[in-house]
């Protein structure tokens, strides 16, 4: 795979960071929108897919604070387990892009993505049980909060991350994951 400069990936950073303060924006319009669709998670899945983990990592802690220093949301209250989750998300979907190869972009994208989601939901909830809300969390809460609330924001997740990168990649604006040649 033919690699992208370290500038070139602190400018898609930048943008998935910007993304991260304004694309919730035009969800909180909605009630409960932020848990049901989850638009920040989307920059921050994308800069690890495509920048790697030290860049999907600073997206994931960056993006939640200045959000909410900017907008106030998330809310202070929320923010340490936001930003952790967040975190994690970039970190696993930079270091799974980096350790998956199987010649396949979309099976690489999907297992790598996928993978991400899941550490974080895990990370996310052991935090919740052991650290932000200890002995009032519970599986039933972690599973209605992470995965029943949050399916919509899933699916929209699933369907279309894998498809920007690829498309990315095809508008020759990021590097092809396995080129032709």
């Amino acid at each position: 795979m033919q690699k992208m400069s370290t500038v070139k990936k602190a400018i898609i950073t930048a943008i998935c960071i910007a993304l991260c303060v304004v694309l919730p924006q035009a969800f909180h319009a909605i009630p409960r929108a932020g848990a049901i669709y989850l638009p920040m998670h989307i920059p921050v899945l994308l800069c690890g897919l495509i920048c790697g983990w030290p860049f999907g990592l600073l997206c994931g802690i960056a993006g939640p604070l200045l959000s909410s220093l900017f907008t106030g949301m998330p809310p202070a209250a929320v923010l340490p387990s936001m930003v952790i989750e967040c975190a994690v998300y970039g970190c696993a979907a930079g270091l799974l892009m980096s350790l998956v190869k199987t010649r396949n972009t979309y099976a690489d994208l999907y297992i790598s993505l996928i993978g991400a989601m899941l550490c974080g939901r895990i990370i996310a909830g052991i935090l919740q049980a052991l650290i932000f809300s200890a002995g009032n969390y519970s599986i039933a809460a972690w599973t209605t909060s992470y995965f029943v609330t949050a399916l919509p924001g899933i699916i929209i997740q699933v369907v279309l991350l894998p498809s920007i990168v690829f498309a990315l990649m095809k508008a020759r604006l990021i590097p092809e994951r396995y080129p032709k040649d």
